[in-house]
């Protein structure tokens, strides 16, 4: 049986000793980086914690993959795994953003998915907000081109007054509008008095999650498909 040093979620205690009982592959990155959630059992306290853990020995990238080497392994583990975090309510039914949202959108929308499912709706909310921020503030002309309709200041500073400019001027989609209500009449209240409902966030949320999916994910899977298109017309060698 293996051993891991971790702090102890259950005891409140730093640096524990665990004996590891089981693993579980989770993940890879760059083709080494292993992610693993091991069910450990703390010595002093005699309770069970499952952890994320790293791999970071790449010379071991493909021999930690056999079932059981981790459980196995003779030594400490701390010695070719780091302890990223331990399993907890942010794991519980986390909203997933949309398919194709990378980057700044994808770790906002995360973030806001995690504070939703411990239900934080003020912090969900916030972070939604920024996830509409990021996206929409793009979508703003160029303040130096006089041939475009302009925001004023406040309009291109705050979402609440920037969405029902970008409708009115043809910029989101109309079908949108309804659902941006929530960021005008709810968020800003959140994110200024903190008085926000969950069911006040899941509707952020919604909203959130569709115009992500109408101006990055419906736009993905259309390039996707025509090259797709373009690939099956390439002439053949004969």
């Amino acid at each position: 049986m293996s051993m891991l040093v971790a702090n102890c979620p259950r005891y409140g205690a730093e640096r524990m000793t665990f004996d590891v009982n089981a693993e579980v592959h989770r993940s890879t990155e760059f083709g080494w980086l292993h992610r693993f959630e091991a069910f450990a059992v703390c010595r002093h306290c005699h309770k069970p914690t499952i952890f994320m853990i790293a791999l970071t020995e790449v010379k071991l990238k493909d021999a930690v993959l056999k079932p059981g080497t981790i459980v196995k392994y003779p030594n400490s583990l701390n010695d070719i795994f780091k302890v990223e975090r331990f399993i907890s309510l942010r794991d519980v039914n986390i909203k997933k953003p949309p398919e194709h949202v990378t980057g700044d959108l994808k770790n906002a929308f995360v973030e806001g998915g995690a504070c939703l499912s411990i239900e934080c709706p003020n912090a969900a909310a916030t972070m939604f907000r920024l996830c509409i921020d990021l996206l929409t503030r793009p979508l703003l002309p160029d303040p130096g081109d006089s041939a475009q309709p302009q925001p004023n200041a406040k309009q291109r500073r705050d979402l609440g007054l920037r969405l029902p400019w970008l409708f009115d001027n043809g910029i989101l989609p109309e079908g949108l509008r309804e659902l941006a209500k929530s960021i005008k009449e709810e968020g800003n209240d959140g994110a200024h008095a903190g008085n926000l409902t969950m069911e006040d966030t899941h509707d952020i949320a919604d909203f959130t999650v569709a115009i992500l999916e109408r101006l990055v994910t419906e736009p993905a899977r259309l390039k996707l498909a025509e090259e797709r298109r373009a690939e099956r017309r390439k002439p053949r060698p004969l």
